[in-house]
């Protein structure tokens, strides 16, 4: 007798851990899927203030001049950076990316001086910069405003794909992982549905059979979303190591709301799975039992 009671509290044990494993699982892939929404911002504000225009001046520009327009340029509210690139430099970048020095058979260098202008994301699409080009354009010393506007409207226009994307991806996870949870806490309950039945025909109360599933199924949410709150903890500080400064894995504000949210998330499915997989046997009829 005390064999078999020994098996069966090695099995229960063993049904513990299993579960509570892939709820953990169920709960870490969510948390990627999390991450990834509660980054997208950053990625596509990172992609975006990449993204800007050169400011083309006048070959009869003096230096001190130039370096006047930049703090102008530096001192506006859309402007995130600039960079000054001398004639020279310029012909230097040309050499490096085409592989020619058209100094040697022109005699010359025809390529102006220019500031390099990266924007704030807010201001990095069609409308903003066409906005922008018209008032830099009438800057004294500035020849020209250039920059390529189909590949910031795609740009823009394939962003707005992404994050609806994401957005989706991120609710298909959420109902995979309601089932998947689900389905899971059905088969724990399932193994203990005679044991169910016994205290039912001793008398007790539907609330005090549920107490204890309900328990325990507190205790096995919280404990799985530590678990995956562990594997996640290890994966942002891979992550970050290998794209610094491109997700904003380090905000205390981020991961917060993200463990917070497994946390909430782990407790609240498991128990309304354990309450609904509970109540399902504690009305089934006998027969059913054995089916």
């Amino acid at each position: 007798m005390q064999q078999k009671d020994n098996v069966l509290r090695r099995r229960l044990r063993a049904s513990v851990i299993t579960s509570v494993i892939s709820i953990s699982m169920v709960l870490y892939m969510l948390g990627i899927v999390g991450l990834l929404l509660l980054n997208a911002k950053k990625l596509s504000d990172y992609v975006k203030e990449n993204i800007g225009f050169s400011v083309f001046l006048n070959d009869d520009l003096k230096e001190v001049e130039i370096f006047g327009l930049q703090k102008l340029l530096d001192a506006k509210h859309y402007v995130k950076e600039t960079r000054y690139i001398t004639k020279e430099q310029a012909a230097k970048d040309f050499q490096n990316e085409w592989g020619e020095d058209f100094e040697d058979f022109l005699g010359y260098n025809p390529l102006p001086a220019s500031i390099d202008v990266k924007l704030y994301a807010p201001y990095a699409n069609t409308d903003s910069i066409a906005r922008i080009e018209k008032e830099i354009i009438a800057f004294n010393g500035v020849k020209d405003v250039v920059y390529q506007k189909d590949l910031v409207y795609k740009m823009n226009k394939n962003i707005n794909k992404i994050s609806l994307l994401f957005l989706g991806f991120g609710v298909l996870m959420l109902m995979i992982a309601i089932t998947l949870i689900n389905n899971t806490i059905r088969l724990s309950v399932y193994a203990k549905r005679f044991i169910i039945r016994t205290m039912q025909l001793v008398g007790a109360q539907h609330f005090y059979i549920r107490r204890p599933f309900l328990y325990r199924s507190l205790y096995q949410g919280l404990l799985a979303a530590f678990i995956s709150i562990g594997l996640l903890a290890g994966t942002m500080f891979l992550a970050e190591q290998q794209f610094e400064g491109l997700l904003n894995f380090q905000d205390i504000k981020i991961s917060a709301i993200l463990f917070t949210g497994i946390i909430l998330i782990g407790i609240l499915l498991v128990w309304t799975s354990t309450l609904l997989a509970v109540n399902r046997y504690l009305t089934m009829k006998t027969d059913d039992l054995y089916t």
